[in-house]
């Protein structure tokens, strides 16, 4: 059985970018085959004391044709640590194989044509401003 996994766009990203989102393109992202990955359950270590010891919910996906390897260990779920081990996955790959294609990239794009925007707007403003003071001589 063949599990593709396509990137979906963290919940963050949702939220900053609902009006963006038509403009990012997802269809260069690369898909995961389960034949390509070696996936190991590893014990996670950190803060959590004996339920973090005992059980091995950290999950360390390593892809074999580039190499890359990932370890996920945020949530005390195996499952839920599989699923982000694998969105980081293919998100490490769209960047390394589209480059300034890749979905992050696309959305640094945007996020910094929205702060030049407002920047530019602020400056307009200021200047407006200081005109108005020096038209009715405020001080």
């Amino acid at each position: 059985m063949i599990l593709r996994y396509i990137i979906k766009p963290p919940p963050l990203i949702i939220a900053n970018f609902k009006r963006l989102k038509h403009c990012v393109d997802y269809t260069k992202v690369p898909k995961l085959f389960e034949k390509d990955l070696e996936e190991q359950h590893v014990r996670g270590s950190g803060p959590g004391g004996q339920a973090t010891n005992k059980t091995s919910n950290c999950v360390v996906l390593k892809h074999l044709p580039t190499g890359i390897v990932v370890k996920c260990h945020e949530d005390r779920s195996l499952m839920i640590n599989r699923k982000k081990a694998r969105a980081i996955l293919i998100q490490k790959l769209d960047n390394l194989i589209n480059k300034e294609e890749s979905v992050q990239a696309q959305i640094d794009k945007i996020e910094k044509k929205k702060s030049e925007a407002a920047l530019k707007k602020r400056e307009k403003l200021k200047t407006m401003k200081e005109e108005w003071k020096r038209r009715e001589n405020i001080k």
